[in-house]
């Protein structure tokens, strides 16, 4: 960002250290709060006297120098729990009133902007995580995620949406960034051009976007950015919050209206131009050789590199992780860490000797397909939430390995602790969502069950709400689950014997 723009964050931040200091007294009502903090990238927890600060990293880019930062953040101001999240963002939890402002300011250095990390913005654009690196992939689509990100920064003060618009680039291989079902979904194509959806989303009413063009020219990405946010302006629904997203267009003016709106939009963009993008492809300049064999360790489309999948049991990023893994980067040329949507660290351009490094001092995360399941923070610190989804999936995770079930008798799972979807529950193969079933005439905790979902490629669907679990069941109900198809595996027992599953659902319903 330029100069002008980074003196007026400047000023917002100090600006905002009086209304978090305002509020810590008591002298600000949680709601005007949150109205001021979401639009900083802040929130505060639960417990009012402790904070989050969602750090946004365009695609997730987790450079050395900003993997440096973390750790001497986790030492200067204690930092204990850190939130891998399913935007590709880091957020810091567990802060002091004072501390939220500091950190702001000093993660500019490092390139790290919290503004509009929160509220009614644009929210951090998404790529997939191996972008410029996977075996397959139609082209690098990072560099496209980081300049909608300056774009849509240098135009958030200016822009008043109805609520929040979230952008993702799919290189054409991983859709993990649910480019099927964002506000705003671009896939790139071989031939160099990118599929764009429109105002699809989780949540209530989700809803698969809608297909407004087949071949959007690369270098033309930035105007269509500019006509969804101006139709999502006109088109919004600024009175009624729970229906002010984007897929709600799809009912108001439906599918062909908006389709039709939104090309009106892009063409007077275009008209009035100044939004051209010309993309150098960047290379890795870095040549590997040996081999390294683990279910880690992914071959990268370079020749002799590798990327290391990471992932802490729910996305929780131990204290020490940060300063560990710097240690190791910045004496290995050209590595650096993604964020993945999955709450997975990906480190990338490593050569298998320095694979093996990191093989080793990732060790503690998960290893099997159902470890590596997503869960939101859940309602022990979410004031939105409603169950505590990081405590479901530990209590899950104890009693699957207690079990002794094999790899891939259980698929990855997604945990939302309320109706929001910050999990994604709808696209997992099962999907829990946090509530209430009565008993005995009295609430008590647990989840609902969805079965049959997928972010695969040219395969995303929603799955089907299937019952109401209670939330000490659903530790028992997947071990039973995982046993019966063992043998199998996940994938195809449940899809052989689907009549079994929903017998031993029903068990449990």
């Amino acid at each position: 960002m330029d100069e002008q723009w980074m003196q007026a964050y400047r000023t917002e931040i100090a600006a905002f250290a009086e209304k978090i200091a305002s509020f810590d007294k008591g002298d600000i009502e949680r709601k005007d709060y949150k109205g001021v903090s979401g639009g900083m990238g802040s929130y505060a927890q639960r417990d009012p006297a402790r904070h989050m600060l969602r750090l946004r990293m365009p695609g997730g880019r987790l450079t050395v120098e900003r993997l440096g930062f973390l750790a001497e953040i986790v030492e200067k101001y204690g930092v204990g729990l850190m939130k891998l999240t399913t935007c590709e963002a880091v957020q810091l939890h567990d802060l002091k009133a004072e501390q939220v402002p500091q950190i702001m300011e000093a993660a500019i250095g490092c390139g790290i902007i919290s503004r509009g990390g929160g509220g009614d913005n644009p929210r951090n654009v998404m790529c997939s995580p191996l972008s410029g690196v996977q075996p397959g992939e139609a082209f690098d689509v990072t560099p496209y995620a980081e300049a909608a990100t300056k774009y849509l920064l240098s135009v958030c003060r200016d822009i008043h949406m109805p609520r929040k618009l979230k952008i993702a680039f799919c290189n054409g291989v991983d859709d993990s960034v649910h480019s099927a079902f964002r506000d705003m979904g671009f896939l790139a194509k071989p031939d160099g051009t990118f599929a764009l959806r429109i105002a699809g989303g989780l949540g209530n009413n989700h809803r698969m976007g809608v297909l407004v063009e087949e071949a959007v020219p690369a270098g033309e990405v930035l105007y269509r950015i500019k006509a969804m946010v101006d139709t999502f302006c006109a088109h919004g629904n600024y009175e009624n919050r729970a229906k002010a997203r984007t897929r709600y267009m799809q009912e108001t003016l439906g599918p062909d209206g908006l389709r039709e709106v939104f090309l009106s939009n892009v063409a007077a963009a275009k008209a009035a131009g100044g939004l051209d993008l010309e993309v150098v492809p960047t290379e890795v300049e870095k040549a590997g050789d040996g081999e390294v064999s683990a279910p880690r360790a992914l071959p990268q489309k370079q020749p002799g590199l590798y990327a290391v999948q990471y992932h802490p049991i729910g996305g929780c990023l131990p204290a020490d992780k940060p300063a560990a893994l710097y240690e190791l980067l910045k004496k290995m040329p050209g590595a650096e860490c993604r964020v993945g949507p999955d709450e997975t660290l990906y480190i990338l351009n490593l050569t298998a000797g320095e694979a093996g490094k990191i093989l080793a001092a990732t060790a503690d995360g998960a290893g099997t397909a159902f470890e590596r399941s997503v869960a939101c923070i859940g309602a022990s610190i979410c004031q939105q939430g409603v169950r505590d989804s990081q405590k479901l999936l530990r209590a899950a995770v104890a009693a699957v390995r207690e079990a002794g079930l094999p790899d891939g008798a259980l698929p990855k799972v997604c945990i939302s602790g309320c109706p929001s979807s910050c999990a994604a529950h709808q696209a997992g193969a099962i999907g829990f969502q946090g509530c209430v079933r009565p008993v005995d005439g009295k609430p008590v905790p647990a989840f609902r069950m969805f079965l049959g979902g997928s972010d695969v490629l040219g395969a995303a669907r929603f799955g089907e709400p299937l019952a109401v679990i209670l939330e000490k069941d659903v530790p028992t109900l997947l071990v039973e689950l995982g046993r019966a198809a063992a043998d199998m595996g996940w994938t195809s027992w449940s899809e052989q014997h689907g009549d079994e599953l929903r017998s031993i659902v029903a068990k449990y319903a």
